[in-house]
């Protein structure tokens, strides 16, 4: 009796046909390099945009034939605009040695006054502080740093634009990969297949079984990619965490894409269900 039932809630023997531990093996390895590449994505963005906002925000001021009158007076209008929250002149010593692999240690022209300042809000037009400033000290010139935000944020875009090839890339490999067990699966279970579907069993009946069992075992080897790649990626964020601001084993692991992490198994389930039902019904459709 117990037999029967057994049976007849696995009329295919389909736990024996496809009781490997290959497939969910194989799955989690690339569970693993989908979670990699999800942090990857996250990572490039937290960091171009952290850096953008820093470029974004600094601006440098130069001061032609400056002295320290002139240069305390520029530092003092940069400090009264409300726009401007931070304005310090650079340090000769701290100039001098910036410029020394270009100019060398005695440079043969005259080296304007650099003051360093930070904006409240970087939409901020940095070329309406440099004329204002203008009037106060003639000569005075205002640089921001446009050039290096657009090429963080293409990198941003470039970096998020591989992250998500090698999610697609990944995704491809593991119907592929459930492709091939579900054949091996029709290959061991041939006959029980004819014979039920020579009774009448419907093609959405087989179908469903295979895609079920597939699915199943896709889904946990996504389960267990997601959790071998945790700790590994909360490593790396730690690493990461004086470049992004993190500190700490907690914020590193609250710096995880949980997100994603957390869709990985139902994802693998979903492919594997779908090619499984493509691929048991293509080749049930091919018997005469």
């Amino acid at each position: 009796m117990a037999r029967r039932r057994r049976y007849s809630r696995d009329p295919l023997g389909l736990r024996r046909a496809m009781s490997g531990l290959l497939l969910p093996g194989l799955v989690a390895a690339m569970a693993l390099l989908a979670a990699l590449a999800l942090a990857g994505a996250q990572g490039a963005a937290t960091l171009a945009e952290r850096w953008q906002r820093g470029a974004a925000a600094a601006v440098t001021v130069q001061i032609p034939d400056a002295d320290a009158v002139r240069l305390e007076r520029a530092v003092a209008a940069l400090r009264g605009m409300p726009e401007v929250a931070f304005a310090q002149a650079m340090e000769p010593e701290r100039l001098a040695g910036l410029l020394r692999p270009w100019l060398g240690d005695s440079p043969a022209i005259s080296v304007p006054g650099v003051i360093e300042l930070r904006l409240r809000d970087s939409r901020t037009d940095p070329v309406l502080i440099g004329d204002r400033l203008a009037n106060v000290v003639p000569g005075a010139m205002v640089e921001a740093h446009g050039l290096w935000v657009q090429r963080l944020a293409a990198l941003a875009r470039s970096l998020q634009a591989i992250a998500l090839g090698v999610l697609v890339l990944v995704a491809v490999v593991a119907a592929a990969v459930v492709a091939v067990a579900t054949r091996a699966g029709l290959a061991a279970r041939r006959n029980a297949i004819e014979v039920l579907h020579g009774l009448g069993a419907r093609d959405g009946d087989i179908a469903g079984r295979f895609a079920r069992r597939l699915g199943l075992l896709a889904a946990t080897g996504a389960l267990v990619g997601a959790c071998v790649a945790v700790p590994a990626l909360a490593l790396l964020v730690d690493l990461a965490g004086p470049w992004v601001g993190a500190e700490g084993r907690l914020d590193g692991l609250a710096g995880l894409p949980w997100a994603g992490l957390l869709a990985l198994p139902p994802v693998a389930y979903l492919v594997g269900w779908a090619t499984a039902q493509a691929t048991v019904r293509r080749w049930l459709h091919q018997l005469p």
